[in-house]
């Protein structure tokens, strides 16, 4: 049976594949998490205080400037040219936070997972590749190579243009920067998780219910239940640290409210879903209605 699938696909699996990128771009990633880790800065730049991810907005900016300067240089004639350089200038200095949320979230994104690691890495040398085209098209333009400058520019889009599709991979292909509990369906009836006498304080335990993680532990003498698998990444919450009415993710660090989900500390942007939880006849049970 013939492969209908796009080449963008074939594409997108072959870069996935080349073990290559592996070293720098483990050195890239690690790097990174020691320039910006967890605190105030790690937090605004992953989205913590939007509740969604910080990068894919901030793109939005270098990618409209930059297409309306091309646009401009088209068909703008002589009237356009001051504000194409004007805008190519604003896409540029765009650049920097967008380029810093993207570094943040790929350090977030590559331990044990080959295929965003590899196709992370090549995303941002493009996008990296295709803001110098237009930093030189903006000097040639000073220059008064406007010529020469018009057709940077266009290459520079084109660039671009590449590194976007890449992006839109690594977010609508392998979930990066996605809520990870997003699709988990939880029981819609009371469902028995545990023995109550087997919770026990401050010690969180990992149970299935239907297949899906969830971390039950007693906090303050009442059970509570929550999604085990964070938000921000996947990690195991059942392996975190349960301190204050909060547990830590292991992975990275997010820190979530036990009574009800909410994120206290990112780099989790979404809230950890948390299950209605009663005891009856010794055992807990718990229904799927998000608390938060």
């Amino acid at each position: 049976m013939s492969d209908r699938r796009p080449v963008a696909s074939h594409l997108a699996e072959r870069l996935a594949a080349l073990e290559q990128l592996d070293a720098p771009a483990s050195t890239v990633a690690k790097k990174v998490r020691e320039l910006i880790p967890s605190g105030p800065v790690k937090d605004a730049l992953s989205g913590t205080w939007l509740g969604h991810a910080l990068h894919p907005l901030l793109q939005l900016v270098p990618l409209g400037t930059w297409t309306s300067a091309v646009i401009l240089d088209l068909i703008g004639g002589e009237d356009g040219q001051a504000s194409a350089d004007k805008l190519i200038g604003t896409g540029l200095l765009a650049t920097v936070p967008t380029v810093m949320t993207g570094w943040s979230d790929y350090a977030d994104s590559t331990v044990g997972n080959d295929s965003v690691r590899r196709i992370g890495i090549v995303h941002a040398v493009v996008n990296g590749t295709g803001a110098a085209l237009f930093a030189g098209s903006l000097l040639a333009r000073g220059r008064g190579a406007r010529g020469r400058g018009k057709l940077l520019a266009l290459a520079g889009m084109g660039t671009v243009g590449a590194g976007g599709w890449l992006g839109g991979h690594l977010a609508y292909a392998e979930g990066i920067g996605v809520d990870n509990t997003v699709f988990e369906a939880y029981p819609r009836d009371w469902t028995r998780v545990a023995d109550d006498a087997d919770v026990l304080e401050g010690q969180p335990r990992r149970v299935e219910v239907d297949g899906v993680p969830l971390l039950v532990v007693r906090d303050g003498g009442a059970v509570r239940v929550l999604a085990d698998r964070c938000t921000h990444r996947g990690g195991p919450l059942s392996g975190g640290e349960i301190a204050d009415g909060c547990v830590t993710c292991p992975w990275h660090g997010s820190v979530f409210r036990l009574s009800d989900g909410s994120v206290e500390r990112g780099p989790a942007a979404y809230p950890q879903p948390a299950l209605a939880v009663r005891v009856s006849d010794g055992a807990v049970e718990v229904r799927g209605e998000r608390m938060s």
